[in-house]
């Protein structure tokens, strides 16, 4: 049985990715008690159930907080789980919920939107970093389907490298392990032919090619990566993002992003995100 655990902040976008889920053929179930999953695994595995996936948040309450010791019990088990732990910046949670007009499951009269977003993520921050986790501050609902999709399709007994793009404007991401700032370096923003372009463009890539230090840097990205890589695989580690920020993440951080990808994927599972293009 392969067993898919979503969780994360709410408004973050776990609604959208049961529902990929269930399209792909998984039999879902949201907001089960933390408590209860255990069970529920052993009734589907009886009923014949290969493949499911199930929504834990904070609406468990306290019992969120016991996932980790659960999951290993489900793991030896013999069920292949994997975690997928979706998150957004405050500011965003708190725009999103005031658009929908949707009341936080934290609310009441004595916490405002932001602290119930605040308190949330404190009693989460226990499960945030058990499983793959997704930034989804900048992404629209395709775009998260989209990255969804390519999770589901990875070999999970290898580890995952991701590089993946954005731009310093919009804040860091949130599910950065390394994170290498390329602003040093002359932007194609401000050529006028370059700039509607992106770092997957044959002119922008041959500038880029052609800008001194450029080179260099992504030959210390690279070394970087190379020599600390078996590290993270021998602590067991399923995914490891390297985050590539330029200003505006359409030309330098793409470039590297995407040449760093084609560099590594020959010795590692790896896969491209391009936040701002997204």
């Amino acid at each position: 049985m392969q067993l898919f655990l979503i969780s994360g902040l709410s408004g973050s976008g776990k609604s959208i990715a049961l529902k990929v889920l269930e399209d792909s053929g998984y039999y879902c179930v949201d907001n089960l008690p933390a408590d209860l999953l255990a069970a529920l695994v052993e009734h589907l595995q009886r009923a014949g159930y290969s493949n499911i996936a199930v929504s834990i948040d904070v609406r468990s309450a306290n019992s969120v907080q016991r996932l980790p010791p659960l999951l290993q019990q489900i793991r030896q088990q013999g069920v292949d789980v994997h975690v997928l732990f979706l998150d957004a910046q405050a500011d965003t949670l708190v725009k999103r919920f005031s658009e929908t007009r949707r009341l936080h499951p934290l609310s009441n009269n004595a916490r405002t939107l932001p602290e119930c977003v605040s308190y949330e993520r404190e009693l989460l921050a226990g499960i945030s970093d058990i499983g793959h986790h997704i930034d989804t501050t900048e992404l629209d609902a395709n775009a998260l389907r989209a990255w969804i999709k390519q999770f589901i399709k990875l070999d999970r007994a290898r580890l995952t490298l991701l590089f993946q793009s954005f731009g310093y404007k919009h804040g860091i991401p949130l599910d950065s392990d390394l994170v290498f700032d390329v602003r040093c370096l002359p932007n194609p923003h401000y050529n006028p032919e370059l700039r509607p372009l992106t770092g997957r463009d044959t002119a922008v890539i041959e500038f880029l090619e052609n800008t001194p230090g450029a080179q260099d840097m992504f030959s210390d990205i690279r070394d970087f990566v190379e020599r600390w890589l078996p590290c993270f695989v021998a602590d067991n580690r399923s995914y490891l993002t390297v985050a590539i920020g330029c200003t505006g993440g359409q030309h330098r951080s793409v470039y590297f992003a995407e040449k760093l990808a084609r560099y590594f994927e020959h010795q590692q599972q790896v896969l491209v995100r391009h936040r701002e293009l997204a």
